[in-house]
């Protein structure tokens, strides 16, 4: 849908954003950090563990599943992307119910869904007083109806959280190309859904920038947009073209094996800093493809650090609208379960596109796999094996490693990095999947694992990882075992480990 235009852009989308506190007061604030110089290089990891999310990041990492919505004029015309020259006429879904795509996204695990405001097409799912190429020209409810409106109300009613999406390209405008008045225009659009349809939890844009009817190339003023978004939305994460989320760099659903959310800031920040102000660092938007993005390596030759986590897209379809063709190309339950361990099992979000058909409903099919889906995941997470072992561990609070909460935590005593701790259970049991989570309230720190067992007097290793985060699944060959130990062999300062747990998939 999005990726070669996103990535062909990346440098070209480069322009001032949004302010970025360097230092806070509130420790959990404290998501932006600078180096000084004659900051050592044990100073330099030391700060990148104290870097932390922002209360939207964190609040936006605990999500796990968020879903897409893509729907409007491509649903009928059978097109992924649109040129702006359709007619309105065609837009009129014959049973639209905002309400069932809202339930089945919540069914499935979902907690907040992203809507298709408007698309590169320019057509708008709400009767915008900015432009013709709206639902208000439709058939649909004679031109009387709100796709936004219904989507808003329907996950109030559910208590799902509700997020807009808005082109920034938009191919029939004829502003576009035309830089001052079109931005004008799109911050006019923006007001309008950022004003008329409550709380909006996340706002997303990607990179996509063609031509104009002018033939020249439209500047965004994501400064400006990001600034209005703050203003109007202050709780709204801005993704993923935005200065609270990062785009993974795939469509796949799979993220990085090794996946930081603490990130060398040097190519975003746009604005000079005196080595000592600590005071605001402009933001530019940028999507970071490589697979080393935070690496000791990368944070010793930063400049300074910010947490930009990880956003995983994929679609339940090969296509990201609706396409009747591919009724029978739904991803199974068994394949999401795979994205769902290789996404917010590695440290980052998934978001599951679900594409609304002509009807206005989520296909059949659709909400077969999601279900099935659901009870996968259900069935694999029902029981922690973990919760009645005993544990051994050097530190305080060992117990809170089983509550099933990620804002408690167990560390280390003194300064010591690395650790083992030793869990037996009551009788032997087989499991699969191994569950580990930081408290990234307090910071990302965990560089290497191993997992073992203990089988006829000696440990044999199981399983071994880098990267945490907020949630880091492993799966292996079923193993049994009563006495199971996890080392952790490398960590920026003191693990701040919230989670362990053991499961049997079904």
């Amino acid at each position: 849908m999005k990726t070669k235009i996103i990535m062909a852009l990346a440098l070209l989308a480069t322009t001032g954003g949004m302010k970025v506190q360097a230092q806070q007061k509130s420790r959990q604030d404290k998501n932006y950090v600078l180096f000084h110089e004659q900051d050592t290089d044990a100073d330099k990891i030391r700060k990148a563990a104290q870097v932390a999310p922002s209360p939207r990041q964190l609040s936006w990492q605990q999500m796990e599943l968020t879903g897409f919505l893509h729907f409007g004029v491509n649903t009928f015309t059978n097109k992924e992307w649109g040129d702006g020259s359709e007619s309105p006429a065609i837009f009129n879904p014959t049973a639209l119910d905002a309400r069932q795509w809202v339930r089945v996204s919540k069914e499935a695990g979902i907690k907040l869904v992203i809507l298709t405001a408007k698309h590169h097409d320019g057509f708008c799912l709400w009767p915008s007083a900015y432009t013709e190429h709206s639902v208000k020209n439709s058939p649909w409810k004679n031109g009387q109806g709100d796709v936004v409106k219904e989507v808003a109300a329907a996950c109030k009613e559910y208590g799902v959280k509700f997020g807009v999406y808005l082109s920034p390209w938009d191919r029939n405008s004829a502003f576009f190309g035309d830089s001052a008045r079109y931005n004008d225009y799109f911050i006019n659009q923006l007001t309008e859904l950022l004003t008329n349809y409550g709380r909006i939890d996340e706002v997303w844009f990607d990179g996509a920038n063609g031509e104009g009817p002018t033939g020249k190339k439209q500047y965004y003023d994501y400064n400006r947009w990001y600034t209005h978004i703050r203003k109007l939305q202050p709780g709204a994460v801005i993704a993923v073209m935005g200065p609270d989320v990062r785009w993974v760099g795939t469509e796949s659903g799979y993220g990085r094996e090794t996946e930081w959310s603490v990130l060398p800031a040097d190519e975003m920040i746009q604005d000079k800093i005196a080595a000592n102000s600590q005071q605001a660092a402009g933001f530019a938007p940028m999507n970071l493809m490589e697979d080393d993005l935070g690496s000791r390596a990368k944070i010793l030759k930063a400049k300074s650090l910010v947490w930009y986590p990880a956003e995983t897209d994929v679609s339940i379809r090969p296509g990201w609208f609706y396409h009747p063709a591919e009724d029978n190309k739904v991803k199974t339950p068994e394949k999401l379960m795979d994205i769902y361990f290789s996404s917010v099992g590695r440290n980052g979000v998934l978001l599951l596109n679900i594409p609304p058909d002509t009807r206005g409903l989520i296909h059949e099919q659709d909400v077969k796999s999601l279900t099935g889906w659901k009870k996968l995941k259900d069935q694999t997470f029902a029981h922690n094996l973990l919760r009645k072992a005993s544990i051994t561990a050097k530190g305080k609070n060992a117990k809170v490693l089983v509550d099933g909460r990620t804002d408690t935590d167990w560390t280390t005593t003194g300064k010591d990095s690395t650790a083992v701790i030793t869990f037996t259970l009551p009788v032997e049991q087989e499991f699969d999947v191994l569950l580990l989570q930081e408290n990234i309230a307090k910071g990302q720190r965990i560089e290497n694992f191993v997992l073992e067992v203990e089988q006829g007097g000696e440990w044999k290793k199981v399983t071994s990882g880098t990267t945490v985060g907020y949630k880091r699944l492993l799966r292996f060959a079923p193993v049994k075992a009563k006495k199971i130990r996890l080392s952790i062999t490398q960590c920026r300062t003191q693990p701040v480990l919230a989670e362990i747990g053991l499961y049997k998939q079904p």
